[in-house]
């Protein structure tokens, strides 16, 4: 009788693996994240997940060279901004994002420019050689070092790879490879890990910069185990409505730079496209004169981005008003509506609300409280916000407006699209000083906003 082959069971979300089936997960606490799997040979699992790195020994911190990391450009300042100054040799990329959001466009735009210096392997498990060659037509063609490959094997795929001497490599999508390491189907917990071991080894034994697209569960997470994040050098999310012109790619974790930086983009017939200026990009098309809108200063890394807040305020026909937020934190809103009402005595209690981030852009960023309080009360009393005016501020419970961080930066982003005036709170002032061209209003609480909105219209 044929000895039947021994199975463990995954965590779906770190990876710990256990004999037998749990509940709930001993090292994250996750219930319900247990997949079972076939067991891999422990004795081909060491030879296809080591490093090799030749000569290893501890060191002493002295002797740690610190030396900047040579980067490529992407040819792109806006992936070169994410990635934290360009691609890292030797890195291992996880792109991330929603069926159709336009990671394999990007990708295949990145390796039109990478093609025309230095040698670039797309290895594509999803899509023939056909498929790839008429969206790359549609693009503008491909650099003259990239070729590519439909291939799932990685076994095959790493010979090709040092054969063909490429610097970098293109995987789409790493749920579409397959190691022998497991005997598991394509996709599962154990070929996902074990694959991406695989790819570390490759990516820092040759110092090839690799990229591999991530299939996202609908909870918006990177399918497969949790640990495929941990492993990574760099995880990125391309974010973005497919009904809006923009996407937005955002990094979650980078060992090479900042996870506060974003890169926008605008999606055309020929490809994506850079947006050099966001702000102008996000209030354009904004109405003038229209009541129920403030321009808020969102911050993201180091860059600002002036955004229109809208809110629509009816008189409620139910015992229960409505509160709809759209872009922001449902809970948030109502935190603002209770300390206008409380503090200001506004009526909100008989009226639905309504609140958008004109552009489709989410955001927690508490600097845009005062912009939303103000937007709110301009859409109840029917009284619209001088169109070059720019709100910034943090509402407290108490219904003071607290200092933002980099405010200078903010107010500056506003001064260069032609904003005239800035409301913003009273402590600011002293870190400010004159604003050239800009009429600086310094208020300590929402109170003095209100009277600020009513003395101005």
């Amino acid at each position: 009788m044929a000895k039947k082959d021994r199975t463990v069971f995954f965590c779906s979300h770190c990876g710990m693996e256990s004999p037998k089936w749990l509940g709930q997960c001993p090292g994250c606490r996750e219930w319900n994240s247990f997949q079972e799997a076939p067991a891999a040979d422990k004795r081909r699992k060491k030879e296809n997940t080591d490093i090799g790195y030749a000569g290893r020994r501890p060191a002493y911190l002295h002797e740690i060279d610190t030396t900047e990391e040579e980067r490529l450009p992407t040819g792109y300042g806006e992936f070169d901004r994410v990635l934290g100054g360009g691609l890292v040799k030797g890195s291992l990329v996880l792109i991330g994002g929603d069926p159709g959001v336009g990671k394999s466009t990007l990708l295949l735009q990145v390796c039109n420019r990478l093609g025309d210096k230095t040698g670039v392997l797309y290895i594509s498990g999803e899509e023939s050689l056909r498929q790839i060659k008429l969206r790359a037509d549609r693009l503008g063609g491909s650099g003259r070092e990239v070729k590519f490959l439909c291939e799932t094997d990685l076994n095959r795929i790493e010979s090709v790879l040092l054969e063909e001497g490429a610097r970098v490599l293109v995987i789409d999508s790493i749920q579409t490879m397959v190691s022998d390491v497991s005997d598991s189907s394509p996709g599962s917990v154990s070929q996902v890990r074990e694959c991406t071991a695989a790819l570390m080894r490759i990516a820092k034994t040759n110092s090839i910069a690799i990229f591999i697209v991530g299939h996202v569960t609908k909870e918006g997470q990177v399918a497969g185990p949790r640990i495929l994040e941990h492993m990574v050098d760099t995880v990125v999310y391309f974010e973005g409505d497919k009904s809006a012109g923009y996407r937005i790619l955002r990094a979650v974790k980078n060992r090479f730079g900042s996870t506060n930086e974003i890169g926008v983009f605008e999606m055309r017939g020929e490809g994506l496209a850079e947006v050099q200026n966001p702000s102008e990009y996000m209030l354009s098309g904004r109405p003038g004169g229209a009541s129920g809108a403030a321009v808020a200063c969102l911050l993201e890394g180091t860059r600002p981005i002036l955004l229109e807040v809208q809110a629509l305020v009816t008189e409620s026909y139910f015992g229960m008003p409505k509160r709809t937020a759209v872009g922001m934190d449902h809970n948030r809103l109502h935190l603002l509506l209770a300390v206008a009402q409380k503090h200001c005595r506004l009526p909100f209690s008989r009226y639905d609300v309504y609140v958008n981030i004109a552009g489709g852009i989410r955001t927690n960023e508490p600097a845009l409280d005062l912009a939303v309080v103000l937007a709110l009360v301009s859409g109840l009393k029917d009284r619209p916000v001088d169109d070059r005016m720019l709100v910034i501020g943090e509402v407290g419970l108490s219904g003071e407006v607290r200092l933002v961080n980099h405010i200078r930066l903010r107010v500056q982003e506003g001064k260069k699209l032609g904003f005239t005036g800035c409301i913003l709170p009273a402590s600011a002032l002293g870190k400010l000083g004159e604003a050239e061209g800009m009429r600086l209003y310094g208020v300590k609480n929402i109170r003095e906003a209100i009277e600020l909105l009513h003395s101005s219209s």
